[in-house]
């Protein structure tokens, strides 16, 4: 059985942590072979935008601690940081397509941060995520130290990895954690349905979007009106650019191509 599913549809790559029995957690191989799968993805031109779930009743419990446990097995917490995760921050922040987390059960630990650090986060009224590391005597990794406090503020951040507190979709919602909480009957549906909103969007744009929110993490007020000046020029000469005036001008939906 693969740890990770795919399946591309339209302009739409589904990628979904497969090991249900064990709530999605992290083996190193499940997540290597996401990061493969992120690499396809980034590579496929005909991908115009991603959607990350997880099979059955989790989204992703973050590490495996039988993994880590296991005389034979364990990669040891160097290698898991350097060699699993970290990568696979740095490959959802690099990717100029838009990546949406449908969070479809407890998102926890590396699992929550993991969905954090994806351009969208969407959950149903009934998951739950959960800042675990303090549990087990750990601190908080996968980027959690460095999205959670620009997301909900420093306070609430501070509280919620000390103390490991469930947070319930309704209130990530309200705490900007996430973007929307969608109701479970339709939670597919409308995943699918905004995948494929953004998908027919102006990639390029929406990839030099990304890039421009990365950089506002660190870049000051100048850095960053240089860098607009910069992409922006650059996307008045997209084939997209005139499609979307064109469109405009002559009352019509554009039909953009992510060039």
């Amino acid at each position: 059985m693969s740890v990770i599913l795919e399946r591309i549809e339209g302009n739409i790559a589904y990628i979904t942590l497969n090991r249900p029995e064990a709530f999605n957690s992290f083996t190193r191989e499940m997540a290597l072979s996401l990061q493969d799968r992120l690499d396809a993805c980034e590579a496929n031109e005909n991908v115009r935008a991603i959607v990350l779930s997880g099979a059955g009743k989790a989204f992703c419990a973050g590490q495996d601690l039988k993994e880590v446990t296991s005389p034979e097995h364990n990669p040891g917490f160097k290698k898991i940081l350097e060699e699993h995760y970290n990568p696979i921050i740095r490959r959802i922040r690099a990717i100029e397509k838009p990546i949406i987390a449908a969070v479809n059960g407890v998102a926890a630990g590396a699992g929550a941060n993991i969905a954090l650090a994806c351009d969208v986060t969407v959950a149903h009224e009934k998951v739950s995520f959960i800042q675990a590391f303090s549990k087990i005597g750990l601190i908080p990794d996968s980027a959690g130290t460095f999205f959670l406090p620009r997301l909900i503020g420093f306070q609430k951040a501070s509280a919620l990895m000390m103390l490991g507190d469930k947070v319930e979709a309704i209130e990530a919602e309200r705490l900007g954690m996430i973007y929307k909480v969608i109701p479970l009957e339709n939670f597919e549906a409308e995943v699918t349905k905004l995948a494929t909103k953004m998908a027919a969007m102006p990639t390029q744009a929406l990839g030099y979007t990304k890039r421009l929110l990365n950089k506002a993490m660190t870049n000051d007020l100048e850095e960053q009106l240089a860098l607009e000046s910069e992409l922006q020029i650059v996307s008045a000469a997209s084939e997209d650019y005139e499609e979307g005036v064109n469109a405009f001008i002559e009352k019509r939906r554009p039909t953009f191509k992510g060039k």
